[in-house]
């Protein structure tokens, strides 16, 4: 199983999303507050669908707290200042894909802490990013196709 990681989500929609392609896959989330939304937000229900039961949710009050949690986890940290493409990476099974706030990303402070851990999603020049909810797709599937796709038809 993979664990996907979200660090102060602002737009429920965005986690809804998230939400729904966690219970598809089979991957654990992690919230990690402050969230920029209640979980009772009914955008976020509604995006999330009737996915929301199958979902195995877990929070969290801050990313110190999810590594102290899982110290011998390996970390992939998504950020556009990355230098290494997320499809180079080689993952495994129990591996956590960690995602920044839609209008911050992860932090410099996190990011130069774990600069060896972070890959990026490669984007023309000039442009932000992609949405949020993409991204963990995109990510999520190739770490999935990396493993083989275990327990999905």
């Amino acid at each position: 199983m993979f664990h996907i990681v979200l660090v102060e989500p602002e737009i429920p929609q965005n986690t809804g999303n998230i939400a729904r392609t966690c219970a598809v896959t089979g991957a654990k989330l992690h919230l990690v507050r402050p969230l920029g939304f209640s979980v009772d937000d009914k955008q976020l229900k509604r995006a999330g669908l009737d996915y929301w039961n199958e979902l195995d949710v877990v929070y969290h009050d801050s990313f110190a707290e999810v590594e102290a949690a899982y110290p011998e986890a390996r970390f992939f940290l998504l950020s556009t200042h990355a230098t290494k493409n997320y499809s180079d990476a080689a993952y495994q099974d129990g591996d956590f894909l960690v995602f920044g706030k839609e209008t911050a990303g992860l932090g410099q402070a996190l990011l130069t802490r774990r600069r060896e851990d972070a890959v990026r999603i490669p984007m023309r020049e000039g442009l932000r990013s992609l949405n949020l909810s993409n991204s963990v797709a995109l990510v999520l599937y190739e770490a999935l196709r990396q493993t083989g796709f275990p327990e999905m038809f």
